[in-house]
């Protein structure tokens, strides 16, 4: 808790300086300044974005390209000052010398490929006495970095590697997991949004290591698993939001599959995904992974420039993108099974990865420094640390608990914590026990013409009416699925709701005969909402582009449960709309 205080006051704009340094920095006119490798790249530039609002900070946004530099800063609308510097890593010690940054940012990369001297700027930095973070994603890079922790503290500095999602983030929370579990497998996987984009030493440290080893660890064991060739599809959705669409993600080399299990012992298996779409350009990237693994390829390095240029012209679909953490193990001897879903709408999920620096910064203009020597910044932040950040974003997170499933009705199971800040009269319906019937009255307005009528009819909706008696009976099986029944004057409709599996996992499926569709539960603000999602007629996929459509949700007001369904379908137009109240019997 008191990280999450600390770094709320770290989001304030205006930071308070530590004495000595805001007079070391006066006479440079800035309170920090920050000499950020690649800051015109994806990652520092996102970085900048997420510090734009702190004043008395100085980027100096260096790289090889001084005309890519200029055109960053020139454009630049922000709090803090940028100055673009030519920058080439062999000559960092001398630019350091010249500039004296109070911080080293390397956001360059790919760390995978730094050749013969990876630690090039890691020592320019110690001889310096200056602190140092990078974004590295290398296992290699990462785990190697603490042969420079005894140095870094004779001169009282921190040189922190692996400073982003993968591991911080991923860590951070499996000790908030860890506080309430024990844990023993852990399963992650991030799903970028398609219109993020993919930067160039990305794909190159992707390709670096698509279908070679990839070292982790399984019943205990280190082994391997071949990089983007092992696969496995998840379904990201926190409770009450809408969730991401199925998505498939591959084994990628990140650091977390080598420090957690070092941090945390306990843990005898883990395995790190990303789930990049649009799909079928990532099962052609496993693909050529496998035929790597097959035939004793060479590296598909070379292949990182036409890569990026398809995957960054394939910027469709959803703007949103998430990321899983799903722990296995036991609480008093029982097995149990916890996950936490992170969900990021627009152009807030790419920031994500650059969130943690930003945090130490932000701590950083406060003194609150973390402690000297060199290591992977695993547990450097917590996850009240990255909440704080979040709440300044359109980025929802929650948890998902299997011990606490046992008993449950299928709303409350499917919305965990959040069912509890429904209105009552709505938590009172969907926890109907083996039968429950509930009475009230309605309004409903049919659709006009002939198509609408045999939609109308082939579903058996409730004929038009104004106040129309409507009595709701609940009826719960064994397997915990329910049944339906709303009678509307004497016209019964049916129809019968249970949780989704595999695909559509974390939704409910309603079935009217051999139809089934595909419902997501949202809450927003203190109405519960069903967003159609799919739909099968006798086991097979209808179009979405038929999908019905339109907005039902239910509330409660004047102590009643209320219920509005409004049914539209493409081309044919409005089906029925109804809406009304209900009360227990």
């Amino acid at each position: 808790m008191a990280g999450g205080v600390k770094a709320a006051a770290a989001a304030r704009p205006l930071a308070i300086l530590h004495p000595i340094r805001f007079l070391s920095a006066w006479g440079k006119g800035f309170g920090m300044r920050i000499l950020l490798l690649g800051g015109y790249g994806v990652f520092g530039g996102r970085l900048v974005h997420l510090i734009s609002d702190l004043l008395g900070v100085e980027v100096l946004v260096a790289g090889r390209d001084p005309e890519k530099a200029r055109r960053f800063c020139k454009g630049w609308m922000g709090s803090a000052s940028l100055r673009p510097i030519l920058l080439d890593r062999a000559n960092v010690a001398a630019a350091i010398a010249g500039e004296r940054p109070d911080l080293i940012i390397d956001a360059s990369g790919p760390f995978q490929a730094y050749g013969d001297d990876p630690y090039r700027v890691v020592r320019a930095a110690l001889d310096a006495g200056i602190d140092y973070l990078d974004f590295a994603d290398g296992a290699d890079f990462v785990s190697r970095i603490s042969q420079f922790d005894a140095e870094a503290k004779a001169k009282g500095v921190f040189i922190l590697s692996g400073v982003s999602s993968f591991p911080v983030l991923i860590a951070a929370v499996l000790r908030d997991m860890a506080q309430h579990m024990t844990i023993h497998k852990v399963t992650a996987g991030i799903a970028p949004s398609p219109h993020a984009g993919v930067g160039m030493n990305v794909m190159r440290a992707v390709l670096s290591y698509a279908g070679s080893p990839v070292r982790l660890w399984r019943n205990g064991t280190e082994t391997t698993a071949t990089g983007l060739a092992d696969n496995l599809r998840y379904t990201v959705a926190p409770p009450g939001e809408l969730p991401l669409a199925s998505t498939r993600f591959s084994l990628v080399d990140v650091p977390d599959l080598r420090l957690i299990p070092a941090a945390m012992p306990g843990i005898t298996d883990i395995w790190v995904g990303a789930g990049p779409v649009p799909e079928y350009l990532h099962r052609l990237l496993s693909l050529l992974a496998v035929l790597r693994r097959i035939f004793r390829l060479p590296s598909l390095t070379p292949l990182a420039p036409l890569c990026y240029k398809v995957l960054n012209a394939a910027r469709f679909g959803p703007h949103r993108g998430g990321m899983f953490i799903e722990a296995e193990g036991e609480v008093d001897g029982q097995p149990v099974r916890r996950s936490w879903h992170l969900l990021a709408e627009g152009d807030d999920g790419p920031l994500i990865p650059s969130m943690a620096i930003e945090a130490i910064v932000r701590k950083l203009m406060l003194t609150h420094r973390p402690p000297a020597g060199a290591r992977a910044a695993i547990g450097d932040l917590d996850l009240a640390d990255y909440q704080v950040l979040f709440r300044r974003r359109d980025i929802r997170q929650g948890w998902r608990d299997s011990h606490d499933a046992a008993g449950k009705s299928l709303y409350p199971l499917l919305l965990g914590d959040r069912f509890a800040r429904l209105p009552a009269e709505v938590q009172a319906l969907h926890q109907p026990g083996a039968r429950s019937v509930w009475r009230g009255r309605a309004d409903v307005i049919r659709g006009t013409g002939l198509l609408a009528a045999v939609v109308a009819g082939m579903f058996r909706f409730p004929k038009q009416g104004k106040d129309i008696p409507v009595e709701v009976t609940f009826t719960t099986d064994a397997e915990g699925r329910e049944l339906w029944v709303r009678n509307f004057a004497g016209r019964a409709m049916r129809s019968r709701q249970e949780a989704g599996r595999g695909r559509n996992l974390h939704h409910i499926i309603e079935r009217f005969g051999p139809v089934a569709v595909t419902l997501a539960v949202l809450i927003r603000g203190d109405r519960l909402f069903l967003v159609p999602r799919g739909w099968r007629i006798f086991g097979l996929p209808l179009p979405a582009s038929l999908l019905p459509h339109g907005q039902s949700f239910e509330s409660a007001a004047e102590g009643r449960f209320r219920f509005h369904v409004d049914i539209d379908m493409p081309i044919i137009g409005p089906v029925v709309r109804y809406e009304g109240w209900l009360e227990p019997a």
